[in-house]
């Protein structure tokens, strides 16, 4: 019992003498170790990508009504319609890719060391589990970045020809 005593003294002045022990972290690597710091980073990433795209918007579209509204009756109608929904296209299937990266980063982590694990379970020796991690890695990279791409591309082109017709249609009902 007197042992114990004396151990937890010694314990405690050593953590008084040495401030920069594992108990007693530094501000940053306890700021970042909370889940709510990553949450709270990830929502004003996203909020400022979502500032930026709804400016970028409504700088296409006052383009799109400036050039419409000066060649009302020179025949151009549908091309700055078009130039216009490829750039919405564009805006938003670069906001889908940024959001199923976002997604599919943590999902990629938890599969590769899920896969990882389960050859080290197989037997794999060590330098065998690092020549299969890497080319997991490479395959798993891979497969996420063409997911990612045509994921983008669909809601590019989807919302590029929605756009359109309703750019046409708007413009059609202003005429009439």
């Amino acid at each position: 019992m007197k042992e114990e005593e004396t151990m937890k003294s010694m314990a405690d002045e050593s953590i008084e003498q040495n401030p920069n022990t594992n108990i007693n972290p530094s501000i940053l690597k306890r700021i970042l170790s909370k889940r709510r710091t990553w949450v709270c980073l990830f929502i004003s990433v996203y909020a400022l990508l979502l500032s930026f795209s709804w400016n970028l918007l409504h700088s296409i579209l006052d383009w799109y009504n400036s050039t419409t509204s000066s060649s009302s009756g020179s025949g151009s109608f549908g091309w700055p319609a078009l130039y216009a929904s490829i750039l919405f296209g564009a805006v938003f299937g670069l906001l889908s890719m940024a959001a199923a990266v976002a997604i599919a980063i943590p999902a990629t982590v938890v599969t590769w060391i899920t896969v990882l694990v389960l050859l080290t379970f197989a037997g794999k020796p060590r330098k065998a589990l690092v020549l299969e991690g890497r080319n997991i890695t490479k395959d798993i990279v891979g497969f996420v970045i063409k997911i990612v791409i045509k994921e983008g591309n669909v809601v590019a082109v989807i919302c590029a020809v929605i756009g359109y017709f309703a750019l046409v249609g708007r413009n059609g009902d202003e005429d009439s």
